[in-house]
């Protein structure tokens, strides 16, 4: 549950904005779309190691 602290002279758009933020920060709405369905370990694996090459490979320079 997420709270804000909101003072009494507070605009009611500032208040939103700082709760967008924390929901955000939150990674709330990501973690239900992952729950949506679901994804076997293996599957899981091979989209961490897929993603670090690609990470690897832009490190070193090989993709623009």
């Amino acid at each position: 549950m997420l709270i804000i602290d909101s003072k009494d002279c507070e605009n009611i758009d500032k208040a939103l904005k700082k709760y967008k933020k924390k929901f955000e920060k939150s990674k709330i709405l990501l973690q239900l779309r992952e729950r949506q369905s679901y994804t076997k370990p293996s599957v899981r694996r091979r989209k961490e190691i897929l993603k670090a090459v690609y990470k690897e490979q832009i490190s070193s320079g090989k993709i623009d």
